[in-house]
């Protein structure tokens, strides 16, 4: 299939990635001037935020029954819905501001659940790897939210208008998600049938998406701040960490498109699990921005092809009958790390500082490669 071709056919998934990406950059790099807002430390930060992993758990558990329900619209809904949401922390007073990220995070988790149950079904019906591709989409989104924000915080705006703005390029890009059988086959079980076990596919490959997203975002949501305080960078150069490894990750990510047809899983996780652990290191190891910069890059190329990696994985080792129920169910487990990371990293920090934060999310790496020799050999 030519280039154009798999982007064409694959524009639904990568419209909804992107509108993710745009919208968790832009709050990402507005972070200090929301911290700043809120009047509040890192750590009551981090405590404020926990509610979001709550209600996205909450929107991931019922998303296969709403994804079976909508029908095609299913994901353009969600989408929508996830971008609305997004409007809210910004207009947020302190006491309704866990409030408001529980919207956000509804809007989120509902919206993974349903897009990478549609990738999967697109990867094994068209014979061709998408994930990568799918998930450059969320990191170029993400790179051009934060920078986007990061001129604008320069200029003066403040949160309120800038996640407003967000949300409108988002809700256009939702509107990109619509197909005419968009609807996503085995998200439940049919009546009268009952439900094949999933087994440890899904449980095995969540816990490395787990690990990827609980990383991976974590120093997304906290560089910004990372550079700007540890490091004394200006609002511009803070923007450019959550950017940088954004932009990093989706050129990475579009070579891992081509290695993902090419090398075994195992190396591509491990090498990927290595390389991000070592990124980590530079980071917490700064002296510098242009050093924590050079700590991002290294940590974008390794995390880049990890979950996109253990996605197709579980998409490809589960059942074809169970397919879309065991990416949902290992949707479900990783999530679990795209949003208790930032939190936890919050409260790392507070009582411990950026630094470790950074040293703590190279630890978690290691546990990838175990992970993932696990899957293979029990599949």
């Amino acid at each position: 299939m030519s280039p154009l071709k798999t982007l064409s056919s694959a524009r639904p998934a990568i419209a909804a990635f992107a509108a993710m990406g745009v919208l968790w950059g832009s709050f990402a790099a507005d972070l200090p001037d929301i911290k700043a807002m809120l009047g509040v430390d890192e750590a009551t930060l981090g405590l404020y935020l926990l509610l979001t992993p709550v209600a996205a758990v909450a929107a991931m558990l019922v998303a296969p029954s709403v994804g079976a329900l909508l029908g095609r619209f299913a994901l353009p809904l969600a989408c929508g819905f996830m971008a609305l949401g997004f409007v809210l922390p910004g207009l947020a007073p302190l006491a309704l501001f866990p409030v408001a990220m529980m919207a956000a995070g509804a809007g989120t988790g509902l919206t993974d659940v349903l897009m990478n149950a549609r990738v999967a079904a697109m990867e094994n019906d068209r014979g061709a790897p998408l994930m990568n591709l799918c998930h450059a989409a969320y990191s170029f989104g993400y790179a051009g939210g934060a920078l986007a924000t990061g001129a604008l915080r320069q200029a003066g705006a403040a949160p309120p208008l800038l996640l407003t703005l967000m949300a409108a390029v988002a809700g256009l890009l939702a509107l990109a998600t619509l197909e005419k059988d968009g609807r996503i086959k085995g998200l439940t079980t049919p009546k009268g049938q009952t439900a094949l076990p999933l087994g440890l596919v899904p449980l095995l490959g969540g816990a490395m998406v787990l690990v990827a997203f609980m990383t991976e975002n974590a120093a997304e949501n906290w560089s910004a701040l990372h550079i700007e305080k540890t490091l004394g960078g200006s609002a511009t150069a803070g923007a450019m960490g959550p950017a940088l490894m954004a932009m990093t990750m989706g050129v990475a990510r579009l070579g891992g498109q081509g290695l993902a047809a090419r090398l075994p899983a195992l190396w591509l996780l491990t090498a990927g699990a290595v390389v991000s652990a070592t990124g980590a290191l530079i980071a917490a190891a700064a002296i510098s921005p242009l050093m924590a910069y050079a700590g991002f890059v290294v940590m974008g190329v390794g995390s880049s092809v990890i979950a996109p990696t253990a996605f197709s994985l579980v998409g490809q080792r589960a059942d074809p009958k169970s397919r879309a129920r065991a990416v949902a169910r290992a949707t479900l487990f990783g999530y679990f790390g795209y949003f208790v990371g930032p939190p936890l990293v919050g409260l790392i920090a507070g009582g411990f500082g950026l630094r470790f934060a950074f040293v703590f999310a190279a630890a978690l790496l290691a546990l990838v490669p175990l992970l993932a020799r696990s899957l293979i050999r029990r599949s």
